[in-house]
């Protein structure tokens, strides 16, 4: 076991064991419909009593008689947690009163108002640091606590709770796009617990996410580092350069003359979506047909959008216009061509500019190693096992993943809503 992957193991244990945090002692119902009860001492109210909701009017349009300015996007609010300066913020212009208005200032919250999803929307960001210069973009609200009654840190984990953000999800209105009205914001209730509360709730969420978060990230680089290690396997049996395939007849020759590669079909007018035969585009499955185009099991290869990629397919189907399909093995072994084409790496073949993609006439020139068809079923043999052990090593580790973040989502809600009581003794929590 290596040294990531036991510290790896040490973590999940440290973070599933069950801890046990103090309760406060009484409670109260609470008017938020999501949040049941909260501390009996706590306030509950409307965000417009205790902080402010501004709306931006900067687009990224740039004006001649504006000021130029930075501007802090819906991506930047909806991929971090945390707002500090960032010299790839977008350039723009704003007018003097956008200046004074939209500022980022620190303590501010930042939330989506606007999104194609539901569920995206009212997802907030902390402003970490006063930041000159830097202003509130379109399709954000610019949330300023007043100082006296609730802090920004306490206040964005708030919007990140579950009952607190299905205030806002109700609230959202449309059909394609949902949006929230200013209203809607400045009406939402939220728990106010005492200023020293609040800040030591942000501090314990802060410490305890950033455990949960460095599991997260190191199970991700764990899942990155074993497809790695599968990618480099294949390449190196199927070029005969491992134990596995040093035995044998091989020859170098054209993958052109091993197979042929043919452009996928239309789909217009198959009746897709209806049918017990996959569709297989460049990005893999991508829905069913009434009738297959080609006779599985086959190979296929992304041409146009995911470029490279390459697929296997055990049942007749239909190779999507988006990819190259093998339309002649010439009797070789199905599995190896599937891997020689993994190997190949045909992402590097693209010709395209505007319009990437990759060419099967200059696919087929390539000279490659090719061996003989037993040692192409021996090393399809040896290489299926393999991918089956590394396959369930990801999926082991893969599975954690989405609880980590359930369990990430439930210590804020808790924390937020009072369930977990932080200080002891007036003291923060450890």
């Amino acid at each position: 076991m290596t040294p990531a992957t036991s510290q790896a193991l040490n973590l999940d244990a440290a973070i599933s064991a069950k801890r046990k945090f103090r309760s406060y002692g009484s409670f109260k119902a609470c008017p938020i419909p999501f949040v049941p009860r909260v501390p009996s001492h706590w306030r509950v109210e409307k965000l417009k009593h205790v902080a402010s909701v501004r709306f931006s009017s900067v687009d990224k349009k740039s004006e001649e008689d504006e000021a130029i300015v930075r501007l802090c996007n819906y991506t930047d609010v909806y991929n971090r947690d945390v707002i500090l300066d960032d010299p790839d913020f977008m350039q723009a212009t704003a007018t003097v009163s956008e200046i004074k208005k939209f500022t980022l200032c620190k303590g501010d919250v930042l939330i989506t108002k606007d999104s194609e999803e539901w569920n995206d929307i009212a997802v907030p960001a902390y402003v970490a640091q006063d930041l000159p210069g830097v202003l509130c973009g379109y399709h954000l609200a610019l949330i300023r606590p007043n100082p006296t009654e609730i802090d920004g840190a306490f206040l964005s984990r708030a919007f990140a709770a579950d009952g607190i953000r299905q205030q806002f999800h109700v609230a959202a209105n449309g059909i394609t796009r949902y949006g929230l009205p200013n209203h809607a914001i400045a009406s939402a209730l939220f728990p106010v617990p005492p200023l020293d509360e609040q800040r030591a709730i942000a501090a314990f969420l802060d410490r305890e996410t950033a455990k949960i978060d460095a599991l997260i990230d190191m199970k991700q680089r764990m899942i990155t580092l074993l497809q790695e290690e599968q990618h480099s396997l294949i390449c190196h049996v199927v070029t005969g350069e491992h134990s596995q395939s040093q035995s044998g007849t091989w020859s170098n020759l054209p993958i052109g003359k091993a197979i042929k590669l043919q452009r996928g079909f239309d789909i217009t007018g198959a009746a897709h979506g209806e049918g017990k035969y996959p569709v297989i585009s460049s990005g893999g499955l991508t829905g069913y047909c009434e009738r297959p185009m080609v006779k599985g099991p086959g190979v296929i290869v992304g041409r146009k959008g995911t470029l490279g990629t390459v697929h296997y397919s055990d049942a007749d189907y239909w190779p999507h216009d988006t990819t190259l399909w093998v339309k002649e093995f010439r009797g070789n072994n199905r599995r190896f061509v599937y891997y020689v084409l993994i190997q190949m790496n045909l992402k590097r073949f693209d010709v395209g500019a505007a319009n990437p993609t990759v060419n099967r006439n200059h696919v087929h020139p390539t000279i490659i190693r090719w061996p003989d068809l037993e040692t192409q079923r021996r090393i399809v043999a040896y290489l299926d096992l393999r991918m089956r052990q590394f396959d369930q090593l990801i999926e082991r580790i893969s599975v954690a993943i989405p609880k980590l973040i359930q369990l990430r989502a439930a210590l804020i809600s808790a924390a937020v809503a009072g369930h977990i009581e932080v200080r002891q003794n007036g003291k923060e929590a450890t």
